[in-house]
């Protein structure tokens, strides 16, 4: 997935490749969410719908990816 340009990789690379890693073994769900369902799989619907709010900022709930205004 393509991101848009106000969203960014969180700057400890220590935890963006801790994410990674667990999304690889986790089939692209996010780690932090116990159901595999498509609403879960990573960037979740959660974010995607923060993505979408002019007025959000801050980090998707695993803390991998960060939105700016």
């Amino acid at each position: 997935m393509d991101l848009p340009q106000n969203v960014h990789l969180n700057p400890d690379q220590q935890l963006v490749e801790k994410m990674l890693e667990a999304m690889k073994k986790n089939g692209g769900y996010c780690p932090c969410r116990l159901q595999h369902t498509e609403e879960n799989r990573c960037i979740c619907v959660e974010f995607r719908n923060q993505i979408a709010d002019p007025e959000f900022t801050g980090y998707c709930h695993c803390h991998l990816y960060y939105k700016d205004k």
